[in-house]
């Protein structure tokens, strides 16, 4: 029982940070490393991402199939399509490349404090700077745009990064509005947090008990609900108000992090 609080307390820090650029498996591997909290082959905080899609899925579910019912026709849809594939292949060569060296070495609460705060300066920066918005709708951003944001996408690959904060920094900084930006982080997650379940699963199912898969289902439902209200109120706040509160966050929530890893171990 006290595996599956934690599991749900987890799920739900996963649902509100995976969509926010403060990198969601960095909290999880702080909180789960202080909380004494340990999953079979690390799978835990990659499968629970399946809520945090299926959130998105929930919430664009009529803009992505209008997209598809148009792709026989209509040739903007298909670039879109092409331009959210294209942006998800650095991802995914070099994360089937790396995945052993990531989760044995870097998936290490020391280095996700350090890239927490680091990244946290970068976007402060980045969101003080008097960027030209070029491009505000995320369906509509040239290929070469979509490409430069797959492998930007890829320094999240060290946790404490942010798959989120590192796509939209990328896209703000390639011309792209916050919101647009912010949105295009939300299509592009479904390929890339998809296909990191899928070859996580394919790779560790062999290995899991019932009781890991009633951890990772409670994980998965927190993270499923926390993730629908994150979406849903991401774009209006950033339009609004910017990315400083988030890496202030980052900075606090990483100097607290590398504090309790010295006092505590």
């Amino acid at each position: 029982m006290t595996q599956i609080i934690e599991a749900l307390f987890l799920g739900l820090i996963e649902g509100l940070t995976e969509f926010l650029p403060v990198s969601s498996t960095g909290h999880l591997l702080l909180v789960g490393h202080f909380l004494g909290f340990e999953s079979t082959g690390k799978t835990f905080e990659v499968l629970i991402q399946l809520g945090a899609i299926l959130a998105i899925l929930t919430v664009y579910f009529n803009r992505l199939w209008t997209i598809a019912k148009a792709l026989p026709h209509d040739p903007d849809a298909r670039r879109f399509v092409i331009g959210v594939l294209i942006a998800f292949l650095p991802a995914a060569l070099i994360g089937a490349v790396l995945h052993g060296f990531i989760k044995e070495v870097l998936f290490n609460p020391w280095i996700v404090c350090m890239t927490l705060i680091a990244g946290g300066f970068v976007l402060l920066l980045v969101d003080g700077l008097p960027l030209k918005e070029e491009h505000r709708d995320a369906t509509r951003f040239p290929l070469s745009m979509y490409l430069k944001i797959g492998f930007i996408q890829c320094m999240a690959m060290v946790p404490g990064v942010s798959r989120s904060g590192a796509t939209i920094v990328g896209a703000m900084l390639l011309g792209a509005s916050k919101r647009a930006a912010a949105e295009f982080s939300f299509f592009l997650a479904m390929p890339t947090m998809g296909g990191a379940f899928a070859y996580d699963l394919l790779k560790n199912y062999g290995i899991l008990s019932a009781n890991d898969v009633a951890i990772i289902v409670a994980g998965f439902i927190a993270a499923f609900l926390s993730a629908l209200v994150v979406v849903k109120v991401l774009l209006d706040y950033v339009s609004r108000h910017g990315y400083v509160p988030f890496a202030l966050w980052r900075i606090v929530v990483g100097a607290a992090g590398l504090a309790g890893l010295i006092v505590f171990g």
